[in-house]
């Protein structure tokens, strides 16, 4: 499949990707789109901004445009679950930009917002049904959600979800699903734990997986640094030209808010973006990142997969995540479309596991800055010897070439006897050394032995 005509869309939706400008698909659209238009069940493998949004919402909008039907009070015909609620938005706005014309209504239910005005979106029923899962699970208890309806059951970005601890929700929302539907799951990893709740959902699916044709063009770099040094190493950063647009990523709420402080106080903008920020702060800093009104947008790994904005330069990791799979989500938030980037990790000794878990995920090193130094990440950093032996030698070394110990040593020589050139038995000075650490109460005879 060389143009999206091949796969037989009807004209509204071959309208709206001529609006979208988007005239040829993307390996995992080309893939992924005949085995769903086809009604089979499907899980989805693809590296982070290949289209896979597209990937299951155009054969979607192709099957409910097809066979159009009433829907009942508080049901959907499609369900969609992401991770995040930035995730779940974005979602939402692509079925709309790509269903403009078809007349489909969608619903967004997530954390954070009124819950309120979402039972009252989905008190007429809807055709498309996004969701964050914890959210729609309360919706289900207070009898404002029915699942009854639902045609097409779609999981994106699984492996997220499972590492937010989503699964006994997802368990819950499939049980009350009917059992004929058809399943869609799209993950960037493929970890043992999607693979156990693939087969358990998923029936004999079509598998599609799209390895990383040609590699992203992102220049992965780390700089080895402790904890106190990261915000001047990161001001620093920020404040040279080729910096234009940035993420940083931090491992805690907290951390993120006091990151923003520190940035604005050096004269660069920031907003932060985390689980603690009510839903309109999240929406308004996440429109001021996308327009250019802030340069840097800190966050947490809440929003590693839920930010899809063109022309971010740099993605910093200003604390390593301790989950490799995490690091490749984040570092994809650059290097998209085709465009370049750079990836910087800021590493402390306390995450040098982290990093070397990062490297056999990705079976690469990672190129070290710093210092005037380009080494891989395997080797040590500078000043750091191999092992204690070695630092414990160079001291030794050091204190022997000293002119100060040389002199002690010498007057020493002229005051003591037993140091002096002739006066033991021919030994010479390291054994004259050992036998007087010997002597004691072993007497003269042994001490003479041990030397």
């Amino acid at each position: 499949m060389t143009h999206f005509t091949d796969f037989g869309l009807a004209r509204p939706i071959m309208t709206a990707l001529d609006r979208e400008r988007h005239t040829s698909p993307t390996p995992i659209q080309a893939g992924a789109i005949p085995a769903i238009l086809a009604g089979r069940d499907l899980l989805g493998i693809a590296q982070t901004g290949t289209g896979k949004t597209a990937a299951f919402a155009l054969p979607i909008l192709q099957g409910l445009s097809s066979s159009p039907q009433p829907v009942r009070p508080r049901e959907c015909r499609a369900l969609v679950l992401a991770p995040t609620r930035e995730l779940a938005a974005q979602v939402r706005e692509r079925f709309i930009a790509y269903g403009a014309a078809l007349g489909v209504r969608t619903a967004l239910v997530i954390g954070g917002a009124s819950i309120g005005k979402q039972r009252a979106a989905l008190r007429p029923g809807v055709d498309i049904l996004i969701a964050t899962p914890g959210r729609l699970v309360d919706l289900m208890k207070q009898g404002a959600a029915s699942l009854d309806g639902v045609q097409f059951f779609v999981l994106d970005e699984v492996d997220q979800m499972l590492d937010l601890g989503f699964i006994h929700s997802i368990r819950s929302i499939a049980a009350k699903l009917p059992a004929k539907r058809q399943n869609v799951f799209f993950s960037a990893t493929m970890p043992p734990a999607i693979a156990k709740l693939a087969s358990s959902l998923l029936n004999n699916p079509a598998r599609v997986e799209i390895a990383a044709t040609k590699a992203l063009k992102i220049d992965q770099r780390v700089m080895f640094l402790e904890k106190p040094a990261k915000s001047a190493a990161l001001i620093e950063v920020v404040k040279k030209d080729d910096f234009q647009r940035g993420l940083v990523f931090t491992r805690t709420k907290h951390g993120a808010d006091k990151l923003v402080r520190v940035l604005t106080a050096a004269g660069a903008t920031a907003h932060a973006i985390h689980g603690n920020r009510s839903q309109s702060q999240r929406e308004r800093a996440l429109a001021a990142f996308r327009k250019g009104h802030t340069r840097i947008l800190v966050a947490t790994d809440i929003a590693a997969r839920g930010i899809d904005v063109s022309d971010v330069t740099h993605v910093v990791n200003y604390d390593l995540p301790n989950t490799p799979e995490t690091y490749t989500h984040r570092i994809g938030r650059t290097g998209r479309a085709g465009a370049a980037g750079v990836a910087l990790s800021f590493c402390s000794s306390e995450e040098r596991s982290y990093l070397k878990a990062i490297e056999r995920l990705t079976r690469q090193s990672i190129s070290v800055v710093g210092g005037g130094e380009h080494r891989t990440a395997g080797a040590k950093p500078s000043g750091a010897p191999a092992n204690r032996k070695r630092r414990k030698a160079k001291k030794i070394d050091r204190s022997l070439n000293s002119s100060s110990f040389m002199k002690d040593l010498l007057d020493s020589s002229e005051k003591d006897p037993l140091m002096k050139s002739g006066n033991d038995n021919g030994e010479n000075g390291a054994a004259r050394t050992r036998r007087r650490r010997h002597r004691g109460a072993s007497g003269g005879c042994q001490s003479r032995r041990a030397g």
